[in-house]
């Protein structure tokens, strides 16, 4: 690989200024976040033309509404970013806060404690938002980040950073901190990827292509963040008032963002009773209802496949299928699922206790929508992704995960 390359050589300089913002102090880092939000609102008119223009060229290539719609940027969706950033700066410091530590038998002192990864690379589509949640993130767990949005956003992805980089200079720490991958093109991504030495670890965000692309072709390792296949299993046990609420909320909130729902089970004896309510009201809200022979006698709705019950659609649309058990609806979320967010509706215990057991996501809710699976809903502030991975970290990833640890260990002259 050409050490002269562009993307190596911005990898380079994230590695320098990283051990700068490694031992800054939560006073730097939390200046540095306020003066961030403060420039995203100072060039909002800046930020919103520049979103503009990707918006118009998105839409002028016959891009899908809902990646549009993750793509565009209104002044309240700007305000929102600023306001993430501020929220991170009132979160605790998790850099240097001790894991565990003990006094051992020989007097030696033990403590594992947090510190940075080092440089991370964020890697991911159309979202600007992510642009600045991902800096602000990365910035107060003392990480240097090297951001590769898709071209669909350049503009706003420029735009964003040239404003960030100015606020963190001004804020005494170096600029390098927050840098844009150079490049459009793929092979500026493979590069990243195989920045090995110089990136410590990258982030995926996006469909299940890009996602499966990073972690197959990559030497840096990576922290996957999965698609959302997620799940509403209505139970027995339900309210069925509780479980109406819960599904349309579940699908509708928002449909272009991984935790909503795109899959409906419901249980066969309460079937006949909660059908007749959830078909019309979905259908109301403009969902297509992709459903198997129990939903196509309410109405007239799609015939539901096994395509169907694996697709993250991401719009009004949503599997729907009668299941005769609890246990036929954990078969069925264990072979499909994405293992991100999946719910019961249930005021039966023991089957609620049954399927947390059972269900392998990283979230799984009692009677609450899989909207809720967010880093903002759980308190953790800003979130730089939801992993569905195993190893390191899992669920929404705020700023412990976005640490490593070492061991201290403090001694009077001891030899071994």
């Amino acid at each position: 690989m050409n050490d002269d390359h562009p993307v190596l050589v911005a990898a380079e300089r994230a590695r320098a200024a990283s051990y700068g913002l490694a031992v800054a102090t939560r006073e730097q880092k939390d200046r540095a976040l306020h003066g961030m939000a403060a420039a995203l609102e100072t060039h909002r008119d800046t930020i919103l033309a520049a979103n503009a223009d990707d918006v118009a060229r998105a839409e002028e290539g016959g891009t899908p509404a809902n990646i549009v719609d993750r793509l565009r940027l209104t002044p309240e969706r700007l305000a929102g970013m600023a306001d993430g950033l501020r929220d991170v700066a009132g979160l605790p410091d998790p850099v240097g806060e001790v894991v565990r530590g003990s006094t051992l038998a020989n007097g030696l002192e033990l403590r594992q404690v947090r510190v940075p990864f080092g440089v991370v690379g964020m890697i991911y589509e159309a979202r600007p938002n992510v642009t600045a949640d991902a800096a602000g993130i990365c910035l107060k767990s003392g990480n240097a980040v090297l951001l590769r949005g898709s071209s669909s956003a350049r503009s706003s992805n420029a735009a964003i950073v040239e404003a960030l980089r100015e606020a963190v200079v001004a804020a005494g720490l170096e600029a390098d901190v927050v840098q844009l991958v150079p490049g459009d093109s793929h092979e500026s991504v493979k590069v990243l990827m195989r920045a090995r030495g110089l990136v410590d670890v990258l982030i995926p965000r996006g469909g299940a292509g890009l996602i499966r692309s990073v972690v197959e072709e990559s030497t840096v390792p990576v922290i996957e963040t999965g698609v959302g296949n997620c799940h509403v299993y209505v139970d027995a046990g339900a309210d069925l008032d509780k479980a109406l609420a819960i599904v349309v909320n579940a699908k509708t909130h928002r449909t272009s963002v991984c935790n909503a729902a795109e899959s409906l089970l419901v249980h066969a004896d309460v079937a006949e009773e909660f059908l007749p309510r959830v078909v019309p009201a979905l259908q109301e809200a403009g969902v297509t209802i992709h459903g198997d022979a129990a939903f196509t006698a309410y109405a007239d709705v799609v015939e539901v496949t096994e395509e169907d019950d694996a697709t993250e659609y991401l719009s009004l649309d949503i599997s729907a299928r009668v299941v005769p058990s609890l246990d036929a609806a954990v078969d069925h979320i264990r072979l499909w699922s994405s293992q991100h967010s999946d719910a019961i509706v249930t005021d039966d215990l023991t089957a609620a206790r049954r399927f947390t057991a059972a269900v392998d996501s990283a979230a799984v809710l009692v009677n609450a929508s899989t909207r809720f699976t967010d880093g903002g809903e759980f308190g953790f502030g800003a979130e730089i992704g939801i992993s569905t991975q195993k190893l390191h970290a899992r669920g929404p990833m705020g700023l412990p995960e976005m640490t490593s640890t070492k061991y201290v260990v403090t001694g009077d002259g001891h030899i071994r």
